[in-house]
Formats: structure tokens, sequence, C-alpha cells
């Protein structure tokens, strides 16, 4: 079994891919460094580990070499659940996705669809962040900071109007389904651990309305966090831990 080689900023919970179903991993590349180096653990010290939308556990070092790090496994304790959250989230800037695409790992998001609207740029699509390695490195580093398993799924839209006529309509239609938009709206609300919900959350300069209506025509309710303007990457986790914490 091997362990993804994405560098982590701090190791919380060492996520392992669980393709395979053995009692060790070898760990090499930068995450062998972080272990040796800044950990500093040793053969015989112990970590926290987690299998990718699996259980967690403990591993303990085996051994060690200048280029490697063999992990004993014991994996066998439940993850903290997702929580039953879709967000719908407009395209942000490939400045802001890294930071974003964390967050909601962390937070706990269940499933993610990024979109085009009229105030995204196009081009944001074509930006390296936006491959499939990319983000789910970044969803896997926010696993890992948030001790968490469960990596979101997700989904990329670059066109709005077929999104809006043939994916929205399908997406998880008993939930309750809420859109951010500054306005006099309702607060956002506080629902129970289990409620489901969809959220939809702008872009930096917002939705047009012709987008909105098309959301509340779905039975999108307006919702608004009051009279100031939040960044993408300050609006998300303020709405998921409005809905949730």
């Amino acid at each position: 079994m091997q362990a993804h080689n994405y560098a982590p900023s701090r190791m919380n919970l060492l996520l392992l891919d669980n393709a395979e179903n053995d009692s060790r991993a070898v760990v090499t590349g930068e995450r062998h460094q972080h272990i040796r180096k800044v950990l500093k653990l040793q053969q015989g010290d112990t970590l926290r580990v987690g299998m990718i939308n699996g259980p967690v556990g403990i591993a303990t070092v085996a051994e060690q070499s200048d280029t490697s790090t063999t992990l004993q496994l014991s994996i066998n304790s439940p993850a903290s659940p997702p929580l039953p959250l879709t967000l719908i989230l407009a395209l942000p800037r490939p400045q802001m996705i890294k930071r974003i695409l964390q967050t909601i790992a962390t937070m706990g998001v269940h499933e993610l669809h990024l979109i085009q609207t009229g105030k995204v740029e196009k081009s944001f699509w074509q930006s390296p962040a936006v491959t499939d390695q990319a983000i789910r490195e970044q969803l896997i580093l926010g696993l890992e900071q948030g001790v968490a398993t469960h990596l979101p799924t997700v989904h990329k839209h670059m066109r709005f109007r077929p999104f809006a006529e043939d994916v929205l309509p399908s997406i998880t239609p008993t939930n309750k389904k809420l859109i951010a938009h500054l306005g006099d709206y309702p607060s956002c609300p506080s629902l129970q651990p289990k409620e489901a919900c969809t959220m939809v959350i702008g872009p930096e300069g917002g939705f047009t309305e012709r987008e909105v209506e098309n959301f509340v025509n779905n039975d999108y309710q307006p919702v608004q966090l009051g009279a100031r303007v939040l960044k993408v990457e300050t609006a998300v986790p303020v709405l998921i831990s409005k809905l949730y914490y």
C-alpha cells in the first residue's frame, strides 16, 4: 500500500489509498521526510492514519531508511461522517481555489459542484489548480488537517446553461435548497446535524439576476449573512459554520 506523496503542512492524519487491504504501508517522498525530520518519528513510534473513504487508526513505524518509512497499520475505528451538504460553487480565482478546497474537505462537505457563471473568467478553467489531480491533492490536505477521510465528490461544469437546465434539477431534489445572495433576504439558518442541504455560493462579483432566477425557479431560497460583502474564501467556511456548527 502506498501513501500519497503530497506535501503536508502538518500531519494530523496520514491518509492512505484503500485500493489495497494490506497491513503495511510504505511512505516515500516529502511525507517520509516530514515523518522523519519534522515529526521526528523513529522505529516504534506511532501516528494517526486513515483510509480514504474508510476507517482511521494508528500506524507504528516498523522500518525507516533515508528514502522511505514503513508503517505497520492498525486501522479499525470509524471516521467522522461527512456533513449532508452539497455545495454548488462558482469557480473561484486560481489563487483562492486551493484554500477553499482544503476548507471544504476539513469541514466535511460531502459533494462539490464547480460551475461557470457570468462573472467567472473562462480562463480560470485552464489553471493547473483546477486539474483533477490538483483538486484531489488539496482535498486530501484538507482531510488530513481535519482528521477525516471522506473525499468529497467533485463535479466541474464549464457552461452555466447546460448545468442549469440539465444538472441542477436533479441535484438532491429532496434537500433543503439555499443560495447565498446579498439583499433583503432571511438570514442563513442553522440546521440539524443530519438535515441535508444544498448551498449555492457565487463568485466574487456575485450572481447575475438571471442566474439567481434559475436557482429560485428550482426552489432555492435566497439567504444572506448580513450587509458586509465577504470574499468567497471567507464566505464558504462562514456559511458551513452557520448551517452545521
